[in-house]
């Protein structure tokens, strides 16, 4: 039978496929549309299911806030290309949006099968590869910053006291400068308290090594690697940091000179770092 140039048209613009790949499923169909459609799915999913074990080493992180909660979530692909695609970049939005309306706090069936449509249509492998909610109690700032690549996430969780202080502007801007600054930085941990013994311990050894054949008194070489350490710690520590936009101070100091400046206490509560792949 033949087949028209306005039906490949439509079918075409409602399941992405190929023009010659639309005229062949309304051939196959007799020039039934919506038996074509599902043919084309059919194809699209066993493309997709055979591309199952290839890398997903490209895609987005997607941050969403409402209200008193945050979602962040990684979706991946395989291609830059697809990563960069307005309806991914929209299925990662419409997947965070979802997550919070519906009250889910990992990646689940639901929101897996939100990619379904998509990848079955590009025919890549696509998946939903991690996901948290983040919760945010009164009183508390939350703020957020996703990289213009969309490879880098960050949402950061400050408390104030009083509560009023949430509304000041100086400290939303000192929230979402945390949040560059985690980006630029990706500090390895929050607090020195929160550094591992054993990695502290290793790390105390190297420095020891390298200044054993100094010649200075056992307490001075002891002096020097516990400076040594303290100077590690500042660097992979994110409160001990330079402040990305103040390097002159630590990022736990510039907190407490905005604490002042809005007449509040404030301290760090959450930070989530999402980096695509990690």
């Amino acid at each position: 039978m033949e087949i028209k140039a306005s039906d490949v048209k439509a079918l075409r613009e409602k399941t992405g496929a190929g023009m010659m790949e639309c005229k062949k499923a309304l051939a196959e169909t007799n020039g039934d549309a919506a038996a074509a459609e599902k043919l084309l799915k059919e194809k699209g999913l066993a493309a997709v299911e055979k591309r199952a074990d290839r890398a997903t080493s490209e895609g987005r992180i997607f941050i969403k806030i409402d209200g008193n909660k945050a979602v962040i979530c990684e979706l991946t692909c395989e291609t830059d290309f697809v990563a960069k695609n307005t309806d991914f970049i929209q299925i990662g939005n419409d997947i965070a949006a979802t997550a919070l309306a519906k009250g889910y706090t990992t990646v689940n069936k639901e929101l897996s099968d939100m990619l379904l449509d998509l990848a079955t249509k590009i025919r890549e492998n696509m998946n939903l590869r991690r996901l948290e909610v983040v919760d945010v109690p009164a009183g508390a700032v939350v703020s957020s910053y996703v990289h213009s690549d969309g490879k880098t996430g960050v949402i950061t969780v400050i408390s104030t006291e009083p509560e009023s202080a949430t509304d000041n502007p100086v400290v939303k801007e000192f929230a979402y400068d945390c949040c560059l600054h985690i980006a630029a930085f990706t500090p390895a941990y929050i607090r020195k308290e929160d550094v591992d013994a054993a990695y502290i311990a290793e790390q105390k050894e190297i420095f020891a090594k390298q200044v054993e054949t100094l010649d200075k008194p056992d307490n001075v070489k002891q002096g020097i690697v516990q400076g040594k350490i303290n100077k590690h710690l500042a660097e992979i520590c994110f409160l001990d940091q330079p402040f990305v936009k103040d390097d002159k101070v630590s990022v736990a100091k510039k907190m407490d000179a905005v604490g002042k400046e809005a007449n509040a206490k404030l301290s760090l509560v959450k930070v989530v770092l999402y980096q695509l792949g990690m």
